[in-house]
């Protein structure tokens, strides 16, 4: 028997993605099958102004690629751009 079962993830946010979404971290349930989908899912509910092809992202302190699989537990910081100068 397959039965979809969310997983549950902790967020942490830094910089321009903190000022937009008013917290530095929060713990959320999601169906999202790996990190892209997380920030998609993200963007879209709290209207993020950055692009993922403009940010980097880590899961549990390690950094990874957009299309890794996201599992129950796991850590995930979306790292915007530095800004400079």
């Amino acid at each position: 028997m397959s039965e979809l079962v969310g997983k549950t993830v902790r967020i942490r946010y830094f910089a321009l993605l903190r000022e937009e979404r008013g917290l530095s971290a929060e713990t959320i349930s999601t169906e999202a099958a790996t990190v892209g989908q997380l920030y998609n899912e993200m963007r879209s509910k709290h209207d993020f102004s950055l692009p993922q092809d403009r940010m980097s992202v880590a899961i549990n302190d390690q950094f990874a690629n957009w299309s890794e699989k996201l599992n129950d537990n796991d850590v995930v910081v979306f790292v915007p751009p530095v800004a400079g100068g």
